[in-house]
């Protein structure tokens, strides 16, 4: 008997942690298709396409999580207007839920689900306020990207809405999370926590990365679903590849040997897909090569809307790195 009951104590702890598993999934899949239900509802209104809702739904929950001076977000969705911008400048209530007082007051304010208020907290009335905002504009590609620049006053902005509603409309779907580690796990390939070392060549700086040491060629695979959004020379980087995914991450890959035939800016990439080879390129005009052993130098920079910068990626790295083993 002492020897049944720890089996049978191991066997239901193991029971509850996969149930738990199970039910965290669901919920995020729950997540995934109650926003997409949402996304199709108010596209079917308005004319405006769903991946482009998607984008920037995605990219205000992005910045929410990354900023201090924005509250996070308590529904579904992510998108979030400032109490003068969605009752009006002028209303002297910035809790009005009043289609009606909203409108003569130019707020963007809208009733998105019928129940006769324009609630900031409902998902349906912000979201259909948004759409109908772009609506405005029109329903083409440049019409939407005319009304985002209106609206964020941003190059950049746009640019990473617009790519994320390319992801989607790829894809077809929300759930777009998982990661791969940059090099083939077969490879002979090492790393440690470089990031925030000390850097010389072309003046002081700090090291934006972690450089991952393996042989001369071997393939480099995007760690993300996302697009190429910058691929040429660097003086510093050699040649390098910048990759920015669904979560505001731009994803830089540098020192490469080369590129992967056909690899374009714009083009949708998915993890493990090939986009160039390990090499030493750089520290010096187009075409410096050998100056340093062959590495990738991995790094990741978040955008919060106003300004990017550089992250630790080696606590991802371990993840994704001990992920891959898993599924293998």
């Amino acid at each position: 008997m002492r020897f049944i009951f720890p089996v049978i104590l191991t066997m239901f702890f193991s029971f509850i942690c996969y149930s738990t598993g199970q039910a965290a999934e669901t919920n995020e899949t729950s997540i995934y298709d109650q926003r997409m239900e949402l996304y199709k509802r108010v596209e079917l209104v308005t004319n405006i396409p769903w991946y482009y809702l998607a984008g920037i739904d995605q990219y205000e929950r992005n910045v929410r999580q990354s900023r201090r001076d924005l509250p996070k977000a308590e529904g579904i969705t992510g998108i979030y207007f400032k109490p003068e911008i969605w009752a009006g400048p002028l209303n002297p209530d910035y809790q009005d839920e009043n289609p009606l007082s909203i409108r003569f007051f130019n707020g963007m304010g809208m009733d998105g689900n019928g129940d006769g208020l324009a609630s900031s907290t409902s998902d349906e009335d912000v979201l259909f306020a948004f759409a109908n905002y772009l609506l405005s504009y029109g329903t083409e590609h440049d019409h939407i990207k005319m009304g985002l620049w209106d609206y964020y006053k941003r190059d950049k902005t746009v640019g990473i809405i617009v790519g994320k509603a390319q992801i989607y409309k790829h894809f077809g779907r929300l759930n777009l999370d998982d990661h791969a580690f940059p090099v083939p796990l077969r490879s002979n390939y090492s790393y440690k926590n470089t990031w925030g070392a000390a850097r010389g060549w072309g003046g002081r700086r700090i090291h934006e990365g972690t450089d991952i040491f393996a042989d001369y060629g071997v393939p480099v695979r995007s760690t993300a679903y996302g697009i190429i959004e910058m691929k040429g020379w660097n003086r510093f980087g050699g040649w390098r590849i910048g990759i920015r995914d669904i979560n505001n991450n731009y994803h830089y890959f540098a020192h490469l040997s080369g590129f992967a035939k056909d690899l374009k800016l714009g083009q949708i990439v998915e993890p493990g897909m090939l986009i160039g080879g390990v090499g030493s390129s750089g520290y010096g005009p187009p075409g410096t090569s050998g100056k340093f052993p062959p590495h990738l130098h991995y790094g990741i920079y978040k955008d919060n809307g106003y300004t990017e910068w550089s992250f630790d990626p080696y606590p991802h790295l371990r993840l994704w790195e001990r992920q891959e083993r898993q599924k293998k």
